[in-house]
């Protein structure tokens, strides 16, 4: 039987990205993969919509039913009638298309939409938002005087109290909104025309399984693509992985054949596939990156906190601050292994006891080992323009960081199991495979940085007895991110001794 489907403005713009995906959530649920879903996206949106609402003032907010949406557009109704001049989540419906615009600002002869987003910049999609509700509002007979979009401004620094003026800014759209209105009916019914197939649309894999969001059902519509393939070649583009499987090259042995794989680091990738070789070594790469090391050597990670809302002076949007780090320390090849360890508390800024203990731990002029250490050099160099006092010391730390991925990323090192991939993820089982004391998912609580960072932002909130038992579980996470660190080490020094 034929399917049908009510679309609202996040449905609209799935159907925007691809057409096929409002089908298969109509037919073929079972198939979403639910990983591509971040709860604490959800959450920062939550949080920034919530704080953009008293951008204007007073407002009234329409409480959400998801059982009554009737009710809601009702109450919409209610509300312009009584003249309210801000409407928060106002609700229109028309012929099955539903929408609630963030901020409705109402005047005598028309109406402002404000669609607000957690991003720090525009995006294509975010003009078909508006795009779609706008065309709702108008076919509810309401005059659309201007659309908008408020984002959160990269730029703003925060000194005191919220500046809700200088934390968004409100980009006015009506142009470009105005442009594309005359096609939104025409979306509409195209994409109810795909979803009421019986049928399975036969919709071509490309660039809309992963831009602008990443499509739940990937792994549905890509099980003709055999793996590995040159999709999953190391920094492979989608647009060039693309245009090869256009051209009838798909498989690695077909990319070889036809000379397209010129990257040293995809090269050696393809042809260990190929060959069937479990790993390959560039012994005289690996033995010159070691000689760049010298004794004690230190194994830095940090973990970091990225509120969407500054939350203390001297904080912008999505600032990594800094709330942990781990440092193994190896005096001598053969020494026995040292750890320290500082997680800040979750009560004020973290970042100054942070900036403390790290120059407590590591003396000047150390050799500091990072994996990609661009992260950790550059969260050093910003505690470093915080704190004037610890600035040379933190510098010269910042200095002295050396990269344990450079002979993964040169392809100096490469196993098959890393996949194309040369996080500390990947190379950690593929050297060391089925390890129980290197295996991140026998950790509790925490088993990666996204979960490190939701962990620490949700401790304010916890009882004394949980907060401490995750302050534990983050501890303890952080450790074997630095220890792993030092097995990878003992492993490239074991290759070029010979062992």
């Amino acid at each position: 039987m034929a399917g049908s489907i009510n679309l609202s403005k996040s449905r609209y713009t799935k159907g925007v990205q691809c057409p096929k995906m409002l089908w298969m959530d109509l037919h073929m649920r079972e198939q979403f993969d639910e990983s591509v879903m971040n709860e604490a996206i959800l959450e920062t949106g939550n949080e920034v919509g919530d704080l953009a609402m008293g951008y204007y003032g007073d407002y009234v907010e329409m409480e959400f039913n998801a059982t009554d949406f009737n009710g809601m557009v009702e109450r919409t109704q209610e509300l312009l009638d009584a003249g309210t001049s801000v409407i928060c989540e106002a609700t229109f419906a028309y012929e099955g298309n539903l929408c609630m615009v963030d901020i409705l600002r109402v005047e005598e002869d028309g109406v402002h939409i404000v669609e607000v987003k957690s991003s720090a910049h525009i995006k294509d999609i975010h003009y078909h938002d508006m795009a779609y509700q706008t065309w709702v509002v108008q076919q509810c007979a309401l005059a659309v005087k201007s659309v908008s979009l408020m984002h959160l401004n990269s730029g703003y620094v925060r000194e005191g109290e919220l500046d809700l003026k200088q934390l968004f800014v409100v980009r006015d759209c009506t142009v470009e909104v105005a442009e594309m209105l005359p096609g939104v009916p025409h979306s509409i019914e195209a994409m109810r025309s795909v979803a009421a197939q019986d049928a399975e649309p036969d919709f071509a894999i490309g660039q809309q399984c992963k831009s602008p969001y990443e499509c739940g059902y990937r792994g549905w519509c890509w099980r003709h693509i055999p793996r590995p393939s040159v999709f999953d070649l190391s920094r492979m583009q989608m647009k060039r992985a693309l245009g090869l499987q256009a051209k009838g090259i798909v498989t690695l042995p077909e990319a070889l054949e036809a000379g397209v794989v010129k990257a040293p680091r995809q090269r050696v990738q393809a042809e260990c596939e190929v060959r069937g070789v479990s790993e390959t070594v560039n012994g005289k790469g690996v033995s010159e990156f070691l000689a760049t090391l010298s004794f004690p050597l230190y194994f830095l990670d940090f973990e970091t906190w990225q509120p969407a809302i500054p939350p203390f002076d001297g904080t912008w949007p999505y600032e990594q601050v800094p709330t942990q780090y781990s440092l193994h320390v190896l005096r001598e090849p053969e020494g026995e292994l040292e750890h320290y360890e500082f997680l800040a508390t979750e009560h004020g800024d973290p970042r100054r006891s942070v900036a403390e203990h790290l120059v407590a731990d590591i003396p000047t002029g150390a050799c500091t080992l990072a994996y990609n250490m661009s992260f950790e050099k550059g969260r050093i160099k910003e505690l470093a323009s915080l704190f004037p006092d610890l600035a040379s010391h933190l510098n010269d730390i910042a200095d002295n960081i050396c990269d344990l991925l450079v002979p993964f990323q040169k392809g100096w090192y490469y196993s098959r199991a890393m996949g194309g991939f040369n996080s500390i993820k990947a190379v950690l089982p593929a050297l060391f495979p089925n390890d129980p004391e290197l295996d991140y998912h026998a950790l509790e609580g925490v088993h990666n940085g996204t979960e490190a960072m939701n962990a620490f932002a949700a401790l304010a909130s916890m009882q004394p007895e949980e907060a401490a038992h995750t302050r534990e579980q983050l501890l303890r996470y952080c450790e074997l991110d630095t220890y792993a660190m030092v097995k990878i080490w003992q492993r490239l020094r074991d290759v070029a001794e010979g062992r």
